[in-house]
């Protein structure tokens, strides 16, 4: 048994289908179904029914797929410390964001890791917290950069900078006519909030000390599917008012004639960024060289803890 059957054993339980777990592990389907015959044997038991239609995994055949990612894992894991001792700053890195950092913090960092770490191939992944936390957590990534806590004690984090939330208005609402804005002044019926699902919109209910009846009421549009620029193109048309982390006043929509920026009132308004990565994980140089340099690139209009 070595780790290229294993490889083709959860590659089938995955895509249920012989013919592209193939193409996906780059083999033949005869020399797949081949080895996955011989692993049988081996183990003396039926991993998957097979018939002319379809393929399903035996009872037994779960848990033994459940152990060979377990055992694929800790190989990975493996490869990753030695790679690490080699060259730290070199290979393959999976980073996660949700997409309420992502689109505001990519463009100043690839450009960066470019530069100081050239031979680190970067893959990029945007979901909601939660999920990100969960791929984590399962080593689909390897870090992921959080505006939240982690709350499983298999993850740890190293806070990046302090990021205050503006107030974004139509131009004309009386609100502007003030340099801050009290955002406990903002009626709960103007505000206009991301999905469920998003941090920035629970933290803005927090900030905002509403209740979750009371946002978004009658005579707001619905917003419950929408991003955060389509909220904003909300606010410059004069639907409503929102809440927009500070990183985002770099973004193009800030030259909208249609809306107006301001201040939060009692500079408390905001959210904590950290670097987040899994306790036991390898490359802890990378780990800190990465926050190093985000700590670097932010604009001012954040407050970098590391600096």
């Amino acid at each position: 048994m070595n780790t290229r059957d294993l490889e083709y054993l959860v590659a089938v339980a995955e895509e249920l289908h012989f013919g592209r777990a193939a193409e996906r592990c780059h083999a033949s389907q005869p020399a797949l179904s081949g080895q996955l015959r011989k692993l049988e044997d081996r183990l003396g038991v039926q991993v998957f029914e097979r018939n002319k239609r379809s393929v399903r995994l035996t009872d037994v055949g779960r848990e033994i797929v459940e152990r060979a990612r377990t055992v694929l894992f800790h190989v990975d894991a493996l490869e990753r410390v030695a790679a690490a001792s080699r060259d730290p700053f070199a290979g393959h890195c999976t980073l996660g964001m949700p997409p309420t950092i992502g689109p505001f913090l990519t463009p100043l960092l690839l450009p960066a890791l470019r530069h100081y770490v050239p031979d680190l191939q970067l893959d990029l992944v945007e979901d909601f917290t939660d999920n990100l936390e969960k791929q984590l957590a399962a080593g689909e990534l390897d870090m992921a950069i959080l505006a939240t806590s982690p709350t499983q004690a298999i993850l740890l984090e190293t806070v990046l900078y302090e990021e205050p939330f503006w107030v974004a208005l139509p131009s004309g609402h009386p609100l502007t006519e003030q340099e801050t804005v009290d955002v406990e002044k903002i009626e709960p019926r103007e505000l206009l909030l991301l999905s469920d699902g998003h941090c920035l919109r629970d933290q803005i209910y927090e900030v905002c000390k509403l209740n979750r009846d009371s946002a978004s009421g009658e005579g707001a549009p619905r917003t419950q599917k929408t991003s955060l620029s389509t909220i904003l193109s909300l606010v410059g048309s004069g639907h409503g008012v929102t809440l927009v982390p500070a990183m985002s006043l770099g973004d193009a929509w800030v030259t909208d004639a249609g809306i107006a920026v301001r201040a939060e009132q009692s500079g408390t308004a905001g959210r904590t960024v950290r670097l987040t990565f899994r306790r036991e994980y390898p490359r802890m140089t990378l780990v800190e060289k990465i926050a190093d340099i985000i700590a670097g690139i932010v604009p001012n209009t954040v407050h970098p803890v590391r600096r």
